[in-house]
């Protein structure tokens, strides 16, 4: 397979878990208090929501890709 058909394969991967979660969540630390010795740290869970659109166009683009990368030369 040639790379581009290689990066089709990716963004076909990528777009279907982006279809299966539409989302992901990550955690991000604040300092709420800071009195010399004493730290406070709040740990604050946040969301990423990716639409459902989005993926299907990293889907058709790795659709694409594939299909670009597979064509020979004439």
């Amino acid at each position: 397979m040639r790379p581009l058909s290689w990066a089709g394969v990716a963004f076909i991967v990528i777009g279907a878990l982006a279809l299966a979660f539409q989302g992901f969540n990550y955690h991000s630390k604040k300092d709420v208090a800071d009195l010399g010795d004493f730290h406070v740290t709040a740990t604050e869970q946040k969301r990423v929501e990716i639409s459902p659109v989005i993926g299907g166009l990293i889907v058709l683009g790795g659709i694409v890709l594939v299909v670009a990368g597979s064509r020979r030369k004439e």
